[in-house]
């Protein structure tokens, strides 16, 4: 981009071709949350499998009252955790269209205010202390501008960025860069011009949340869930197998074995865990609604239970960085103490004076005629 076209800025015929091209300045452009998949996944659990099975083969042989029995629990255990999740994806969509953020963007040679998320590379965006980056960009003017990157580095405190007149208009630029600004950083002083490089997934935020969107590492709830419908799964096909061959070798009728199999597979499925699980989930999720907490994933109460040592990065988040005057002493007037602590009192000598707690003057004697009196 020449400099007279930076001076400029891009036409809106222009950033309307770039951005059907480029996309939207969004860091991730993951599947959207579906109603289908979520209900899907949760009738994908190897213990609703089996809960299934079991139900779909007692109808088949005639226990109807079982077999809707079943099948009520599984569905309803589906249902109370699609609800949550619903109602969560919903909070979650509602407050993300609420915070939108905004850029000051050079348009048509105007300056306007518009969404972050119609930037386009070729953009020229004006910054100022309180801004948040909205786009990896380059400087073009800076005064004295101090950014802060500890979303991407962790460095607590703010860097300083300069233009440069001899760095290239393109190509990487690491976030060491002096005249390169990168989404999910913040202004705090100063002010700039910058022409916008790379948006949405080709910025270096775009590339962490792209790994962060990733299906998770199954967790340790989710591992003995399926470990415990795995057995559960065994034990019953194990058994049946075992109760049909016996049955079969004493030669009893094979219809009513196979009905004494059914009813031992389903005696030994707890039809009710599903729906325990889901509704103490939903109850944990239901208390941390009161306080201003979000819960996605039903699972991630359990995940939040089992915790035994939370790591974090102290300065920036547990505190500030910050130096505060906590109290003071006076050295000039003995006695006397600003912010000292509750329950340290001052020293008074007999005449009523403040006398120091820490210092005290010694005293002094001096002799008149034979005999030393004392003086102070």
């Amino acid at each position: 981009m020449s400099g007279a076209s930076e001076a400029r800025g891009l036409s809106s015929a222009e950033a309307e071709r770039r951005l059907a091209e480029s996309g939207f300045n969004e860091t991730s452009a993951g599947s959207r949350w579906s109603a289908a998949a979520e209900i899907l996944a949760g009738l994908a659990n190897p213990l609703a499998l089996i809960l299934l099975v079991a139900g779909v083969v007692s109808g088949l042989l005639g226990e109807v009252v079982n077999a809707v029995l079943i099948i009520t629990m599984v569905l309803l255990s589906v249902a109370v955790n699609f609800a949550q999740t619903y109602r969560s994806q919903k909070t979650v969509l509602r407050l993300r269209n609420s915070v939108a953020p905004t850029a000051t963007v050079l348009r048509d040679g105007v300056w306007r205010e518009l969404g972050r998320r119609e930037l386009v590379p070729g953009d020229v965006v004006r910054l100022s202390a309180g801004d948040l980056v909205p786009a990896d960009a380059r400087l073009l003017e800076a005064k004295h501008l101090h950014v802060q990157q500890a979303a991407l580095t962790g460095e607590s405190f703010p860097v300083e960025k300069e233009a440069s007149a001899d760095a290239p208009s393109g190509g990487p630029g690491g976030t060491d860069a002096p005249d390169r600004v990168f989404l999910g950083t913040s202004v705090v002083s100063g002010s700039g011009t910058a022409v916008v490089l790379e948006t949405g997934p080709g910025t270096a935020f775009g590339e962490i949340a792209a790994r962060l969107a990733k299906r998770p590492p199954e967790t340790e709830f989710e591992r003995g869930l399926r470990h415990f419908g795995g057995l559960i799964m065994r034990t019953v096909v194990f058994l049946v197998l075992f109760i049909l061959v016996v049955s079969l070798a004493l030669h009893r009728p094979a219809f009513e074995s196979l009905l004494f199999a059914v009813a031992l597979a389903v005696g030994l499925t707890p039809e009710f865990l599903p729906m325990i699980t889901t509704v103490t989930l939903a109850q944990g999720a239901v208390r941390m609604a009161r306080q201003k907490v979000i819960v996605k994933h039903l699972s991630a109460i359990q995940n939040l239970g089992s915790i035994d040592i939370l790591c974090s990065d102290k300065t920036g988040t547990l505190t500030t960085g910050e130096l505060a005057l906590e109290s003071s002493v006076d050295g000039f007037w003995p006695g006397h103490s600003r912010g000292a602590p509750a329950g340290r009192a001052e020293q008074r000598a007999p005449d009523g004076h403040p006398q120091s707690a820490r210092r005290r003057h010694p005293a002094r004697s001096r002799r008149t005629g034979p005999r030393w009196r004392k003086a102070g």
